[in-house]
């Protein structure tokens, strides 16, 4: 099969890093929507908190189906088809929640954008990955947070505005992440395939033996100890310190009111103050990620993001204690939570593997933290023993984080700040198995 011709010239990375990067703006926009829109429909079309209650639940458990099929699909027909074909089912999905007047039509446009934005994340992340260099890759898929917390504070907005308006409300809400999502869909016809992905695609369909083109199936990361190490590191990682800040996103105001005894408006005020805050973090993170500081600045987030889970334990819950908690809270997300691990995801493993494992790990966090939901509001009637065990759950998460990337290629070999992906990358592509990299790499930046 020949290789399929590639544009003269290539998109500018940053272009590319804006555009897909949006996946994180929507996934956001997504979430918080619905969130407040369904309690908006609740007074104004009469669905009932278990309905409301079956559609949160669908879209978490969707967007963990989308990630898992999602980042397969991309890494067998390409990137570019597979995030443009989410965009639209994202545009589908949310056009039928801005119609649909009762909870059946409400489901089936939950399920379009909870599969389309879930499916969108890991193959975006990939895309980044590869349009980048080893000079910028780190800030690269690091802005795509920063997007994320914007879609977070673009809805907050939104929803201070419309918050009145009832059923209006809503759709208003749920127009604004089916607008952008059309923009980002038309956008994204501007970025063709990625060349690495096509490289290790060609190489596949020919036979020709190189590591990214003959590892390409989960089966691949689960025998060979360079990809099962860094994977099954990941996935604990952050299924753990997701069931941290899950539990923190659905059950904050829950908490700041019925053990702390703020009200809401308060705690969203805290809320808003505190995103572009955590904005700022994910700036100062897009800075050292891709230098020697990223690991030591990895070891001071994770020690703020266990604090920021422990200080209710030592000194009970009221409201400084929870100010604390989300100033701990957001030094510890910028730099030992959901950025990094997109960092070390796309510098782990090799282009035909890539989106799988990410949409692999996407997808047990995402499942594992919708069924510890289920039983939180039960453990929050004692909120000190629900505090100690999320406390334990990221120790451990940010410990195993440390202990699976501490020697990594890409912090242990760093040159002159530069991390080492396509070092890496170019080694997957020249046949280089097992433990080859690291030694190469050794040899190669002496």
């Amino acid at each position: 099969m020949n290789r399929p011709q590639q544009p003269a010239r290539r998109p500018h990375p940053w272009w590319v890093a804006v555009v897909s990067g949006m996946a994180s703006y929507i996934d956001a926009a997504a979430i918080v929507s619905s969130g407040t829109a369904l309690v908006l429909y609740q007074q104004s079309i009469g669905i009932t908190g278990t309905q409301i209650g079956v559609l949160s639940g669908a879209l978490t458990f969707c967007i963990a189906i989308g990630a898992l099929s999602g980042g397969r699909l991309g890494d067998l027909f390409g990137r570019r088809a597979v995030f443009i074909v989410t965009m639209a089912m994202t545009v589908v999905g949310a056009g039928v929640l801005v119609a649909s007047p009762a909870f059946a039509g409400l489901l089936i446009g939950t399920i379009l954008v909870g599969l389309g934005t879930g499916a969108d994340l890991p193959v975006s992340l990939a895309t980044i990955s590869e349009a980048a260099t080893d000079e910028n890759r780190g800030k690269l898929v690091g802005f795509s947070q920063v997007l994320w917390f914007a879609g977070i504070l673009a809805t907050y907005a939104i929803s201070a505005g419309v918050g009145d308006l009832g059923r209006t409300g809503g759709q208003i809400m749920f127009a604004h992440v089916g607008v952008v999502a059309l923009v980002v869909m038309v956008l994204r016809f501007t970025i063709p395939e990625s060349t690495t992905w096509s490289d290790a695609h060609a190489e596949k369909a020919a036979g020709v033996h190189t590591v990214r083109a003959a590892r390409h199936g989960i089966r691949d990361v689960l025998t060979q100890r360079i990809f099962l190490l860094p994977f099954l590191s990941l996935l604990v990682f952050y299924t753990l310190t997701n069931l941290g800040a899950n539990t923190g996103g659905q059950f904050g105001a829950y908490v700041a009111v019925n053990v702390v005894g703020l009200s809401v408006p308060f705690f969203s005020t805290m809320n808003l103050v505190s995103v572009p805050i955590g904005m700022l973090l994910a700036f100062w993170f897009m800075r050292i990620v891709d230098g020697r500081l990223r690991m030591p600045f990895y070891i001071v987030g994770a020690v703020c993001l266990v604090v920021s889970y422990g200080l209710p334990l030592v000194f009970g819950f009221s409201l400084p204690t929870l100010v604390a908690m989300l100033a701990f809270g957001a030094v510890g997300n910028a730099f030992a939570f959901e950025a990094i691990m997109k960092v070390w995801s796309q510098e782990s493993f090799p282009t035909l593997l890539r989106g799988s494992v990410q949409g692999t790990i996407i997808a047990v966090a995402r499942i594992a933290a919708a069924l510890l939901a289920f039983v939180t509001p039960l453990l929050l009637d004692h909120p000190e023993v629900m505090y100690g065990i999320l406390t334990a759950l990221v120790a451990v998460g940010v410990v195993v984080g440390w202990l699976g990337f501490r020697h990594a290629v890409f912090d242990a070999f760093s040159i002159e700040g530069k991390d080492l992906a396509d070092a890496q990358e170019a080694l997957f592509a020249a046949g280089v198995r097992d433990d080859a990299p690291a030694a190469a790499a050794r040899r190669d930046h002496r």
